[in-house]
């Protein structure tokens, strides 16, 4: 059983969050991430606003249906009572283009008392590499 992490947030039980989210998302799988969100999250990503299980979950996939081979690393920026920001880097092989890209950015999470994300606030840069710069696989 995984134990609950809720807030308010220690150094430590943030650094577990923080690895608790990258595990879900390296799975890739909608089902999987959307356990760690509030049924009415509400979510930026980049330009697109969206609340909900529903929408998180259709999201992912058209995400992961272009984002092929997707390895993620997130990282504690800093924290406090029930929020956590995070810098994250991912690898990502585009299918539609067939070209390697990763991307960079930072996502500002809040939380709430029972530990589930109820806001998620991200911004990211996307940029081409080659197959043999990749860090993460």
């Amino acid at each position: 059983m995984v134990e609950k992490i809720t807030p308010p947030f220690t150094e430590s039980t943030a650094q577990a969050k923080v690895k608790m989210a990258e595990d879900a998302w390296n799975t890739r799988d909608p089902e999987i991430v959307v356990k760690g969100y509030t049924k009415d999250s509400n979510w930026r990503n980049r330009t697109e606003f969206f609340t909900g299980h529903d929408e998180i979950k259709a999201f992912l996939r058209r995400k992961w249906e272009k984002e092929k081979e997707y390895h993620l690393m997130k990282e504690l920026w800093c924290y406090t009572g029930n929020r956590i920001s995070v810098r994250f880097e991912y690898e990502w092989f585009d299918a539609e283009t067939g070209q390697w890209m990763r991307t960079h950015g930072n996502e500002h999470w809040e939380f709430d008392d029972e530990g589930l994300m109820r806001r998620r606030d991200m911004s990211a840069n996307d940029y081409p590499i080659q197959e043999s710069e990749r860090r993460y696989r």
